[in-house]
C-alpha cells in the first residue's frame, strides 16, 4: 500500500487512438438512455458471443464511484466501464440495476450493454485532480470490465494506464482470463503502487458451471489466470462466489476447487453465500423450477424473511470453506464473507449517489 502521493508519470493512454480499430459494425441507431444527456450510438456485432446484444456507446461525465458510507465493503471507490453482463450469471446481485435505465433485470441485463466509452480518458482526469487523495480504487465490483465486449472495445488497457500513470493502488475482480491480455500493464502498476486480484470460480462442476454461468470462461481458465498472474507478480486469490445451498455447496464440488486453487498458488480464497434481492429472488427462483424442482422449497423456507440465508445456513457455508482451506499452506487463508465479497450488496431502492456506482 502507498504511503503518500506520488507525482504522476505522465505518459499518456497509448490506447485513445487505436483501441476503435476492430470496430468492424457501424453504428445502427440512437437510443435516449435515462440518467445520460446525449442520445446512446446503438452497435451490433458480428459474432457468436454477441448474436441478439446491443451496446450503447455513452459518454459518462464521472468514472470514479464512491462507496456508500454504510457498505462494508473495504475499498471506497469503484469503476465500471461496463453497465449489464452477457456473462448471465443467474445468480447476479447487479441486476436489479438495470431497471434504473428502464430495462429489465432479466434478459435485458444481458443483452443490453452499456458502454462507457470514454471512461479511459474520464479516470485519468480524476486521478490528476489535486483533490484526489489516492485511495484504493476496486474494479470489477459491479458487472465484469472483462465480460466478452472489452474485447472489442478495449476499455481496460486505458485505465490501467491511468493507475499506473497516477501511481495508484488498485485490484481486480472478474470471471475472465481476458485479463491476462493486460498482464504487462499490471506488472507495470506493481511495480509504483499496490495491485491484486482475484478471480471468481464458484465451481468446477461442469453441469453446476453452465446451468449458473452459461457465457462465462472454462473455470479451468480461470484457474490458468490465477496461476499465471502469481507467477508473474501479482498476488491473485480465488473467490467461490456464490455459494449456493444444493447446487454447488457439496464437500465433493468444494473441495477439488480448492485445491486446484492452491495448485495454483492463491493468494487467498473468499467464500459467500447466495443473496437474492430485489428481483433476482424471482428470476433466481424462476430457475430454479426448472433446474432442480426439488429444492424450491428449501429456498422457500432459506429465503422467506429476505435477502440473506439465516445466519446458521451461512455459517455452515462459511466454516466449508474455512475447514477445507486449512489443510493447505499458510498463504492459502479463508477470508470473512463480509469483507471478501468484492461484489457488495445494493439496496432496493438506492438513491442517486447510489446509482452512480453502476
Amino acid at each position: 500500500m502507498l504511503v503518500g502521493r506520488r507525482r504522476p508519470v505522465r505518459r499518456g493512454c497509448e490506447h485513445v487512438f487505436v483501441r476503435w480499430d476492430n470496430l468492424t459494425i457501424g453504428e445502427q441507431a440512437a437510443a435516449r438512455l435515462p440518467g445520460y444527456r446525449d442520445p446512446a450510438v446503438v452497435r451490433r456485432f458480428d459474432a457468436p458471443e454477441a448474436l441478439d446484444v446491443r451496446f450503447y456507446e455513452i459518454h459518462a461525465k464521472s468514472a470514479l464511484n464512491r462507496v456508500p458510507a454504510a457498505s462494508k465493503m473495504p475499498f471506497r471507490w469503484t469503476i465500471n466501464p461496463y453497465r449489464g453482463c452477457s456473462h448471465g450469471c443467474v445468480y447476479c446481485f447487479a441486476r436489479p440495476t438495470h431497471t434504473y435505465l428502464d430495462f429489465d433485470a432479466g434478459r435485458d441485463f444481458e443483452r443490453e450493454i452499456v458502454v462507457k466509452v470514454n471512461a479511459p480518458e474520464v479516470v485519468r482526469v480524476e486521478l490528476a485532480r489535486p483533490s484526489w487523495k489516492g485511495e484504493h480504487v476496486a474494479l470489477g465490483t459491479n458487472t465484469d470490465p472483462y465480460q466478452w465486449v472489452e474485447s472489442r472495445y478495449r476499455l481496460m488497457p486505458g485505465i490501467w494506464e491511468a493507475m499506473r500513470d497516477a501511481r495508484n493502488p488498485c485490484s481486480i475482480l472478474t470471471k475472465s482470463p481476458l485479463l491476462l491480455r493486460d498482464i504487462d500493464l499490471m506488472k507495470e502498476i506493481a511495480a509504483v503502487a499496490d495491485i491484486h486480484a482475484n478471480l471468481s470460480i464458484p465451481t468446477l462442476d461442469p453441469a453446476a458451471w453452465r446451468a449458473t454461468e452459461p457465457h462465462t470462461p472454462h473455470p479451468r481458465a480461470r484457474l490458468e489466470a490465477v496461476a499465471e498472474l502469481n507467477r508473474a507478480g501479482i498476488p491473485t486469490g480465488v473467490l467461490i462466489a456464490p455459494l449456493m445451498p444444493g447446487v454447488n455447496d457439496a464437500p465433493e464440488q468444494v473441495e477439488p476447487l480448492l485445491q486446484a486453487a492452491a495448485d495454483a498458488g492463491a493468494t487467498g480464497i473468499g467464500g459467500i453465500a447466495l443473496h437474492l434481492r430485489g428481483e433476482v429472488k424471482q428470476l433466481y427462483m424462476d430457475w430454479l423450477r426448472s433446474y432442480r424442482p426439488d429444492l424450491v422449497a428449501r429456498y422457500e423456507r432459506l429465503y422467506a424473511r429476505g435477502a440473506y440465508a439465516p445466519v446458521e445456513e451461512r455459517r455452515r457455508l462459511a466454516r466449508l470453506v474455512r475447514r477445507e482451506a486449512t489443510a493447505w499452506p499458510s498463504r492459502f487463508r479463508a477470508r470473512d464473507e463480509a469483507a471478501e465479497s468484492g461484489h457488495p450488496p445494493v439496496t432496493a431502492a438506492p438513491s442517486p449517489a447510489q446509482r452512480s456506482l453502476f
